[in-house]
Protein backbone atom coordinates (compact mmCIF):
# COMPACT_ATOMS: atom_id res chain seq x y z
CA UNK A 1 0.00 0.00 0.00
CA UNK A 2 2.80 2.14 1.05
CA UNK A 3 4.86 1.29 -2.32
CA UNK A 4 1.38 2.37 -4.94
CA UNK A 5 0.85 5.71 -2.24
CA UNK A 6 4.68 6.62 -3.27
CA UNK A 7 4.29 5.35 -7.05
CA UNK A 8 1.05 8.02 -7.11
CA UNK A 9 2.62 10.77 -5.38
CA UNK A 10 5.86 10.84 -8.07
CA UNK A 11 3.45 10.24 -10.86
CA UNK A 12 1.57 13.45 -9.20
CA UNK A 13 4.92 15.20 -8.49
CA UNK A 14 6.18 14.40 -12.40
CA UNK A 15 2.77 16.00 -13.96
CA UNK A 16 2.84 18.94 -11.94
CA UNK A 17 6.29 19.24 -13.03
CA UNK A 18 5.86 18.35 -16.50
CA UNK A 19 3.77 21.42 -16.88
CA UNK A 20 6.76 23.92 -15.87
CA UNK A 21 8.35 23.89 -18.94
CA UNK A 22 4.70 24.92 -21.03
CA UNK A 23 4.05 27.70 -18.75
CA UNK A 24 8.07 29.01 -18.82
CA UNK A 25 8.18 28.90 -23.12
CA UNK A 26 4.47 30.63 -23.19
CA UNK A 27 6.31 34.23 -23.55
CA UNK A 28 8.55 32.20 -26.52
CA UNK A 29 4.84 31.32 -28.16
CA UNK A 30 3.98 35.05 -28.39
CA UNK A 31 7.49 36.13 -29.68
CA UNK A 32 6.79 33.09 -32.87
CA UNK A 33 3.39 34.13 -33.16
CA UNK A 34 4.55 37.31 -33.73
CA UNK A 35 7.22 36.34 -36.51
CA UNK A 36 4.87 34.12 -38.16
CA UNK A 37 3.26 37.14 -39.93
CA UNK A 38 6.51 37.42 -41.58
CA UNK A 39 7.00 34.22 -42.41
CA UNK A 40 5.35 33.39 -45.14
CA UNK A 41 6.63 29.49 -46.00
CA UNK A 42 5.98 28.98 -42.19
CA UNK A 43 9.41 27.33 -41.30
CA UNK A 44 9.89 28.81 -38.07
CA UNK A 45 12.62 31.23 -39.11
CA UNK A 46 12.91 34.43 -40.71
CA UNK A 47 15.23 35.00 -43.64
CA UNK A 48 16.61 38.51 -45.10
CA UNK A 49 14.42 38.07 -47.89
CA UNK A 50 11.57 37.92 -46.10
CA UNK A 51 12.39 40.51 -43.56
CA UNK A 52 12.51 43.07 -45.95
CA UNK A 53 9.48 41.73 -47.65
CA UNK A 54 7.68 43.10 -44.65
CA UNK A 55 9.57 45.97 -43.97
CA UNK A 56 8.50 47.20 -47.60
CA UNK A 57 4.49 46.39 -46.89
CA UNK A 58 5.15 48.40 -43.82
CA UNK A 59 7.21 50.94 -45.21
CA UNK A 60 4.40 51.49 -47.83
CA UNK A 61 1.51 51.15 -44.94
CA UNK A 62 2.87 54.00 -42.97
CA UNK A 63 3.72 56.53 -45.60
CA UNK A 64 0.39 58.27 -45.29
CA UNK A 65 0.78 61.56 -46.16
CA UNK A 66 -0.88 63.38 -48.97
CA UNK A 67 2.17 63.75 -50.53
CA UNK A 68 2.99 60.18 -51.05
CA UNK A 69 6.43 61.54 -50.90
CA UNK A 70 8.25 58.05 -51.10
CA UNK A 71 9.60 58.92 -47.30
CA UNK A 72 8.72 58.59 -43.86
CA UNK A 73 9.76 61.24 -41.29
CA UNK A 74 9.86 60.85 -37.68
CA UNK A 75 5.83 60.95 -36.97
CA UNK A 76 4.97 58.65 -39.56
CA UNK A 77 7.60 56.07 -38.18
CA UNK A 78 6.02 56.18 -34.79
CA UNK A 79 8.35 55.46 -32.96
CA UNK A 80 10.68 52.48 -34.78
CA UNK A 81 13.54 54.74 -34.76
CA UNK A 82 14.75 56.79 -31.77
CA UNK A 83 16.04 60.68 -33.29
CA UNK A 84 19.61 59.17 -33.43
CA UNK A 85 18.82 56.35 -35.56
CA UNK A 86 16.83 58.13 -37.60
CA UNK A 87 19.47 60.97 -37.92
CA UNK A 88 21.93 57.99 -38.99
CA UNK A 89 19.96 56.71 -41.59
CA UNK A 90 19.40 60.21 -43.09
CA UNK A 91 22.24 61.03 -45.36
CA UNK A 92 20.85 63.76 -47.18
CA UNK A 93 19.83 65.28 -43.57
CA UNK A 94 16.57 66.29 -44.59
CA UNK A 95 15.03 64.59 -41.97
CA UNK A 96 12.87 61.75 -43.66
CA UNK A 97 13.88 58.01 -44.97
CA UNK A 98 13.01 56.67 -48.67
CA UNK A 99 12.73 53.31 -49.22
CA UNK A 100 16.32 52.46 -50.10
CA UNK A 101 17.55 54.23 -46.38
CA UNK A 102 14.55 52.12 -44.45
CA UNK A 103 15.71 48.79 -45.85
CA UNK A 104 19.46 49.52 -45.14
CA UNK A 105 18.20 49.79 -41.34
CA UNK A 106 16.29 46.62 -41.40
CA UNK A 107 19.24 44.99 -43.00
CA UNK A 108 21.64 45.86 -40.44
CA UNK A 109 19.51 45.22 -37.40
CA UNK A 110 18.59 41.47 -38.93
CA UNK A 111 22.55 41.41 -38.90
CA UNK A 112 22.74 42.61 -35.12
CA UNK A 113 19.31 40.07 -34.59
CA UNK A 114 21.24 36.75 -36.37
CA UNK A 115 24.49 36.53 -33.73
CA UNK A 116 25.11 33.20 -34.84
CA UNK A 117 25.35 34.34 -38.61
CA UNK A 118 23.01 31.48 -40.23
CA UNK A 119 21.02 34.07 -41.93
CA UNK A 120 17.87 33.33 -40.42
CA UNK A 121 15.84 34.41 -37.09
CA UNK A 122 14.22 32.07 -34.95
CA UNK A 123 12.04 32.68 -32.12
CA UNK A 124 14.77 33.16 -29.79
CA UNK A 125 16.67 35.45 -31.64
CA UNK A 126 13.30 37.10 -32.53
CA UNK A 127 12.80 37.72 -29.09
CA UNK A 128 16.12 39.15 -27.57
CA UNK A 129 16.62 42.50 -27.68
CA UNK A 130 18.10 43.24 -31.05
CA UNK A 131 15.41 40.68 -32.91
CA UNK A 132 12.79 42.95 -30.78
CA UNK A 133 14.53 46.26 -32.49
CA UNK A 134 14.19 44.43 -35.93
CA UNK A 135 10.20 43.24 -35.56
CA UNK A 136 9.45 46.49 -34.88
CA UNK A 137 10.69 47.45 -38.24
CA UNK A 138 8.76 45.11 -39.82
CA UNK A 139 5.05 45.13 -38.04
Amino acid sequence: MKKTLAIIAAGAAFAVLAGVPAAIAAPKAKSCAAMKAVDPDNDGTMDLAEAKAAAGKLFDKLNKDKAKDSTLDAKELKGRLSATELKAADPDKDGTIDKAEYMKVVEARFKAANPDKDGTIDCKEASSRAGKALMRLLK
